[in-house]
């Protein structure tokens, strides 16, 4: 399957649908705290420098709506796009088994 577009960080998503639009209302801090996480630990999702644990897709999914399966599929859809930039898997050899 070929995608078009590289899928977002779920970090980016965050920043662009709930932080910045909102930032007027609602301060980074504030949505950290309603998470039960730290401001540091929120930041470095928002800023793409880790991936999404299933944990705060959990928590997410509580306080920013969605489930915690569609915060998971997009993780593991951004992953996915970034291996596929770095692994060329054709010069990979399939196993053939025979019953």
């Amino acid at each position: 399957m070929s995608r078009q577009h590289e899928p977002p960080h779920p970090g980016e998503f965050i920043r662009k649908v709930y932080t910045e639009p909102y930032k007027d209302n609602i301060s980074r801090s504030e949505i950290a705290r309603r998470l039960s996480v730290s401001r540091s630990n929120f930041n470095r999702l928002l800023n793409e420098e880790v991936g999404l644990s299933s944990e705060m897709a959990l928590r997410l999914s509580r306080v920013l709506g969605g489930t915690a399966e569609s915060w998971m599929n997009m993780q593991t859809n951004y992953a996915l796009w970034q291996a596929r930039k770095k692994i060329n898997i054709n010069k990979l050899e399939s196993l053939q088994l025979s019953p």
